[in-house]
């Protein structure tokens, strides 16, 4: 890393900022709403992203095309230690095939460096490679296992044929038993059954001389094989070795700060938490301006990242919109950096201050409806936010069996069916899964969406490195299909209803949001979308056969958006 890049990476503030309050704690990364200072520092960031040319194709309209990928850039407002206010830039991964590049943080440990045990590992580990793609891909290697192909289907040949051969002699010898004179004496019949059973003995010793000798041959041919393989294993095995403690290596080499200047690596880290370091741990934008900050005695003020250029085709990124760190990367290793700074709580976990009371749809002797309200749990999280259920199950203690039937998600409010026996809770769940239960969503998309009604077919998965969100993943994931039909459109809005055919995590939020579904998220959407008051997405109407009178039911909750 240059001098240069490592001097200047503190950005004095274009625009006026003495006017803007410091924000009383720092940023809760993982859930947030950007302080005005973040936006300002992220404002001036993309003007210079819009500007300069950082040898990065971001798939956006400009002089560089094919194919091109967006990235997530960071910036963290800071003070220096002469009371001076600026920010820091940083991005995740490499730009333009360069960790160099003025005015950006430096990685935590740069791989590109020439020189370092890395790249020179990196070379080794290519030229095992090299011998491995040679022993596999050699003529000998290939003409040796061809001719041992060959050689076991001409053996499975000659086999096969000669056992045809001997049941064409056995009905043969069936045939003479039948045909043998009725009159014949007893000493001829043996006679000629002696032979009959002597030919038979001798085919079938002929057969096992055959297989023996065509098992010497073939085993023979195996362990020319053999050899072969077992040097290509060993191979692979000191590829595997190498590259395990390269890996290992690399992660000893990041070492995080944190405010209170203590260092804990990668191994450290993730050790806490029983798992292996995830790939690509420590090269998010977060973790480097941390880094940068602390080693240069910056004070942290507030932070941001946004995502600029084009979104990934299994994500859902918007051009220049913020998002919060990662989980499953970021979240273990800035649990350690933020160490020492008073941050904010996490809104999230914040309980509501008012817990409104159970707001009954429908109600008999066997199920209840209830109206959930959106930021609330339908079952018990690992938190001790309110639940749904928990308050089902206070208000009907005498209920029998497990009572919920299914789910929305803490953000989405609407219809949530309990049930009061364990009888009604078996027939219920049969309705679900046998799909035959009719549900009818309604939300609010931010755009106007041009066709009236269609369907959206996008396999979904879990992000193992951001959860809870979901990606879209055609070899990996479960299907996952909506009808939807547009009810009107009004101020640049789209009103529409939903009609989920399956019910995977967060289906109508991706469906809706992805560039392959409808490429328009749901406001309030704070984690395909924007951030708004609430989720506008709303469970309005259920329609199910009734587990004890077996009529047809439906039930309407109106939206309150």
């Amino acid at each position: 890393m240059s001098d240069a890049a490592q001097t200047s990476s503190f950005t004095p503030f274009i625009g006026p900022t003495a006017a803007i309050p410091l924000p009383a704690q720092f940023t809760f990364p993982f859930y947030y709403e950007p302080h005005e200072l973040s936006h300002l520092a992220a404002k001036e960031l993309q003007e210079r992203l819009n500007s300069e040319d950082f040898q990065h194709n971001f798939g956006l309209e400009g002089p560089k095309k094919g194919n091109g990928s967006g990235k997530m850039f960071g910036v963290l407002v800071v003070k220096n230690q002469n009371g001076e206010l600026g920010y820091l830039s940083g991005f995740s991964g490499k730009m333009g095939n360069s960790n160099d590049h003025p005015g950006f943080v430096p990685p935590v440990f740069d791989m590109l460096e020439k020189g370092n045990f890395f790249t020179e590992g990196m070379q080794e580990l290519g030229k095992i490679n090299q011998a491995v793609r040679e022993k596999e891909s050699s003529p000998e290697f290939l003409a040796m296992q061809a001719d041992h192909n060959a050689l076991v289907a001409q053996a499975d040949q000659e086999i096969e044929a000669f056992r045809e051969e001997m049941r064409q002699k056995k009905r043969l010898r069936k045939e003479k038993r039948l045909q043998l004179p009725s009159d014949m004496n007893a000493t001829e019949r043996a006679i000629v059954e002696n032979e009959l059973i002597s030919e038979s003995l001798s085919n079938k010793h002929r057969l096992r001389l055959m297989v023996a000798e065509w098992n010497t041959k073939k085993e023979l041919s195996q362990s020319k094989i053999d050899t072969e393989i077992a040097i290509l294993n060993s191979l692979k095995e000191q590829r595997k070795l190498f590259s395990n403690s390269l890996q290992q290596q690399i992660f000893s080499e990041y070492a995080f700060l944190n405010a209170k200047g203590r260092a804990k690596n990668l191994v450290d880290i993730f050790q806490d938490l029983n798992i292996d370091p995830p790939s690509g741990a420590g090269e998010c934008a977060a973790p480097k301006l941390f880094q940068y900050a602390f080693k240069h005695q910056l004070t942290p003020i507030c932070m941001a990242e946004f995502w600029w250029g084009k979104s990934p085709k299994s994500e859902i990124r918007k051009h220049g919109s913020f998002y919060p760190s990662c989980r499953g990367k970021c979240e273990p290793i800035l649990g350690h950096m933020l160490e020492g700074l008073d941050v904010e709580p996490n809104p999230i976990l914040k309980k509501p201050d008012f817990i409104p009371p159970l707001s009954v749809a429908f109600e008999d002797d066997y199920l209840v409806i209830i109206n959930k309200p959106s930021g609330f749990l339908s079952v018990p999280g690992k938190s001790d936010l309110p639940d749904l259920y928990s308050m089902v199950r206070e208000k009907y203690p005498n209920a029998t069996g497990p009572m919920i039937v299914h789910r929305l998600d803490m953000a989405t409010s609407g219809i949530l069916l309990f049930t009061k026996t364990k009888e009604a809770n078996k027939f219920m769940q049969q309705q679900f899964i046998k799909k035959t239960i009719s549900k009818r969503y309604v939300a609010l998309l931010d755009g106007n969406l041009e066709l009236d009604e269609g369907e959206i077919d996008l396999p979904l998965r879990l992000d193992l490195d951001d959860r809870p969100r979901q990606l879209v993943c055609y070899e990996y994931g479960k299907e996952a299909k909506t009808k939807y039909k547009v009810v009107d459109r009004l101020y640049g809005k789209t009103r529409i209803h939903f009609f989920p055919i399956t019910g995977r995590t967060h289906q109508l939020r991706v469906h809706a949001a992805h560039p392959d579904g409808l490429n328009m998220p749901i406001i309030g959407d704070d984690l395909y979308g924007k951030r708004d008051e609430r989720l506008h997405l709303h469970a309005e109407e259920i329609v199910f056969v009734h587990p004890k009178t077996r009529e047809r039911i439906t039930v309407t909750v109106p939206a309150g958006f």
